[in-house]
């Protein structure tokens, strides 16, 4: 039971952070973006695994350099960010089922939170709401560029920093997200809470909230679930996620 506990609060604060990112991912429309970060992770694992050393550090390398990279072509280049994406997308995924050993690979892909052990869970949970106070801060920058750019120049405020640092805190959180619902899932744990927020909120903080809520009941009722049925927590808590987005939709119809 006291480990139930607090793989659920492991759980919620990996939820609550992904919900409360995943706001502004909905709202500049990134949200192919969220789930091609989560890809690009596997890889980073792949090679952690093979030489030994934290899956969780490896996926934070390789998504770093994935969001720098982003970054860096959409400033320079002419390439559409969607195809950016894609080339990402594509390349992660097929290089990291290329090198994932076999044994690990479903782990990978699907995540096992009972992996997660009690030093690794309390860091865990520190980084995630770390990332929460430090994307609130920034909130107000993240939201003048979503709606004028421009307004953004005329006050000399660097969207494209702002933007830079965003992406970098997503990766944070997809990197701690990984052994809780795996690399194929994380990325729908970042945007289908948000989703469903943008169904029933009323102004944007109340889409806020909603959001960082609706992640954390996906964790907590997904994990008892998976917990009950003895079934794999992280299909458990997307499942979970797509329930109440289904939920949202119907009532706000």
């Amino acid at each position: 039971m006291d480990n139930l506990i607090f793989l659920i609060a492991v759980g919620s604060a990996i939820g609550i952070a992904a919900g409360y990112l995943g706001s502004f991912m909905v709202l500049k429309r990134m949200s192919l973006v969220g789930d091609a970060l989560t890809h690009v992770a596997l890889p980073g694992m792949a090679i952690a695994l093979t030489y030994g050393f934290s899956p969780t550090l490896g996926a934070l390398i390789a998504l770093t350099l994935a969001v720098v990279g982003i970054w860096y072509l959409d400033e320079t280049t002419d390439v559409y960010p969607e195809a950016l994406v894609g080339i990402f997308f594509t390349a992660s995924l097929a290089l990291g089922l290329l090198i994932t050993p076999e044994p690990e690979l479903l782990e990978a892909l699907f995540g096992n939170i009972e992996k997660i052990g009690f030093v690794e869970g309390v860091i865990t949970i520190i980084i995630s709401f770390a990332v929460v106070i430090l994307t609130w801060s920034i909130s107000q920058k993240i939201l003048m560029g979503v709606v004028s750019e421009e307004l953004a120049k005329a006050m000399k405020v660097s969207i494209s920093k702002y933007n830079l640092f965003y992406l970098l805190l997503v990766g944070v959180i997809v990197a701690m997200g990984v052994k809780f619902v795996g690399t194929l899932l994380m990325g729908a744990l970042v945007i289908v809470p948000a989703a469903a927020a943008k169904n029933v909120s009323r102004g944007i903080n109340s889409y806020y909230f909603l959001s960082a809520v609706f992640g954390l009941i996906s964790a907590v009722i997904g994990i008892l679930a998976a917990n009950i049925l003895n079934i794999s927590s992280g299909p458990a808590v997307v499942l979970t996620s797509i329930l109440i987005f289904i939920a949202t939709y119907l009532l706000k119809k």
